[in-house]
């Protein structure tokens, strides 16, 4: 038996006004986004795949809006008055093109962000045994999304009080389950590495330094597991609603989490290399006074040398 927290016509609009905040965050981060390439075009290399993956996260971000749209005026406009049982069984039929187009972004989205973790542990520890596991995972993601987004659904009820088959039911939460597995497994590979790393450089340095690097990781990897426990939480519990809620929320998170770990690494770097120019520079210039006034020493005795004669 399905409980229902809410009406489906109900989480839809908060799913689409919370949707709607996120893609503006999502783009502002976007854009600083595309400011770091800008900034690193005229210093160093572009780190082109990275580049190819922002825009493809940007991209799916906004298909996903748009398609938002697109059932909010379905819904509340167009249908409103001619389908049968109103807006609530209108988005209990999830055989419309517009939500299997928004189980595909997902999907997608999901696969991009944690093959970039994935991809980020392999060139921190440069090594295919330490993947081997989150690769796994990540073709039992890509698996149990196919069979979520292509599999029959000739059960299903089109009801508002039982939206989904129990097939589906155990896809959908295998697709969760395994997604949150491979994020935080990778992502605590990635973390490890890192600290490992910055100890053993620090215990060499003459100064103690921050790693901001490891802390927004860390950050980025908690905002994500908080977006998604609650949702694979309350959905166990067979409530539609919060799919709705949920759901396309995490399409802008993923984009946002990538985000903002890229900027971050982008504006540590560049505090980096700025540091490291200041101290080049006043090295520089310490050389130079210190030059100078052994020059002027040199200076002043060779003329007393020469008023003495």
């Amino acid at each position: 038996m399905v409980r229902i927290l809410i009406q489906l016509d109900t989480a839809f609009l908060i799913s689409s006004a919370l949707v709607g905040i996120l893609y503006g965050f999502s783009t502002l981060m976007f854009i600083g986004t595309v400011w770091t390439f800008i900034y690193k075009r005229r210093t160093q290399g572009v780190n082109h795949a990275m580049a190819v993956v922002a825009a493809l996260l940007f991209l799916l971000s906004t298909a996903d809006m748009i398609l938002v749209i697109i059932e909010v005026e379905d819904g509340f406009v167009k249908y409103r008055d001619t389908f049968p049982g109103g807006p609530a069984n209108f988005f209990a039929n999830f055989l419309q093109k517009t939500f299997i187009a928004k189980n595909v972004i997902y999907t997608l989205q999901t696969l991009l962000g944690d093959g970039v973790v994935i991809y980020r542990c392999y060139v921190l520890w440069q090594s295919v045994w330490v993947i081997i596991l989150p690769c796994m995972l990540w073709c039992g993601i890509a698996a149990f999304g196919i069979c979520w987004v292509y599999a029959p659904r000739s059960n299903l009820t089109n009801s508002p009080d039982q939206p989904f088959f129990v097939g589906e039911f155990m896809w959908i939460t295998a697709f969760l389950a395994f997604t949150l597995v491979s994020y935080l497994f990778s992502s605590g590979l990635v973390i490890y590495r890192i600290w490992t790393i910055e100890s053993k450089a620090s215990a060499v340095r003459t100064t103690k330094r921050k790693m901001p690097i490891l802390r927004v990781l860390v950050d980025a990897t908690i905002l994500y597991s908080a977006a998604l426990c609650p949702f694979i939480i309350i959905f166990y519990t067979y409530s539609s609603a919060v799919f709705y809620v949920m759901g396309d929320m995490l399409v802008q998170v993923i984009s946002i989490v990538f985000y903002m770990v890229f900027i971050r690494i982008a504006i540590g770097k560049h505090a980096q290399d700025r540091e490291t120019s200041e101290r080049e520079r006043m090295t520089t210039l310490q050389f130079r006074i210190s030059h100078l006034e052994n020059g002027s020493e040199e200076n002043d005795v060779s003329s007393w040398l020469t008023a003495q004669k």
